[in-house]
């Protein structure tokens, strides 16, 4: 058997030359390689992190790689007026925006019987679906301003398939949620020259699933029992289809979905 093909590292080139991009959750695994990736494509990038710690580690490397990005930190997106500062923040750096990539994300897993309702069920839905509404929200007046643009949302290959062993109930619900609203949004957008798009990953190695499955072997397993590109997910994996959909050369692809998952949930 042939052996499986890596994951294309990051790579300096033009392919987001001129674009204003604002990247949520750059100090996580996709948010971080989605904000690296950017600036490394032309792109000029104010992100933000919930983590102190998390945000400085990215602008150390970003640093390291003599690359130049902006973050507020620590900022909670879902608190009030934490989204109209960041695009207010964006604004004063780059002079407008382009293209929102809504990657910052948070989740709490249970089984059914065991959720609670404000701390699992309600903290999930605030963390996948109101974080993606609220900066939605509070930039598409600058989008509008600069002529359209486009929305990255993530939604999950979990949006699609049931994953037996993963108490992920409130998860399913929020990526669907997510799904829906980029149709929505898509559609709104469009008088404005706005495409809004979304991104289905299925497991991607970052430090918070690192070490689950550090902690749970089986997890894996599961998760790569329906994979026919028999790897984990790289956040690489998910930045370059990121620049894709934020590049011209996506400018007639909106309401998309894009499943970047290895072939889990084509069967």
């Amino acid at each position: 058997m042939s052996q499986v093909r890596q994951h294309k590292p990051l790579e300096r080139g033009t392919r987001l030359a001129g674009k204003r991009v604002i990247v949520t959750g750059l100090g996580g695994g996709i948010g971080r390689a989605c904000a690296l990736l950017f600036v490394m494509q032309g792109a000029e990038v104010v992100g933000c992190d919930i983590s102190t710690e998390a945000a400085e580690a990215l602008l150390d490397e970003a640093r390291s790689r003599n690359l130049t990005l902006h973050c507020m930190y620590p900022l909670d997106l879902v608190a009030p007026g934490g989204a109209e500062a960041l695009v207010a923040f964006a604004r004063a750096q780059m002079g407008g925006v382009d293209v929102v990539v809504n990657a910052a994300a948070f989740a709490a897993f249970a089984w059914l019987q065991e959720m609670d309702y404000e701390a699992q069920w309600k903290f999930t839905l605030r963390g996948e679906l109101d974080i993606v509404f609220l900066l939605c929200k509070a930039a598409w007046p600058a989008l509008v301003a600069a002529g359209g643009g486009a929305v990255i949302n993530f939604a999950s290959a979990n949006a699609m398939m049931a994953l037996p062993g993963s108490p992920a109930l409130a998860h399913c619900a929020g990526k669907a949620g997510v799904l829906g609203m980029t149709r929505q949004l898509a559609m709104e957008g469009a008088p404005h020259n706005i495409r809004v798009n979304a991104i289905s990953p299925a497991l991607i190695e970052t430090p918070a699933t690192r070490a689950h499955m550090t902690q749970d072997p089986g997890f894996k397993d599961q998760a790569m029992a329906k994979a026919m590109v028999r790897r984990i997910g790289q956040p690489e994996d998910i930045a370059w289809a990121a620049v894709y959909l934020a590049s011209e050369e996506a400018s007639w692809v909106t309401a998309a979905n894009l499943p970047v998952d290895g072939g889990s949930t084509a069967w």
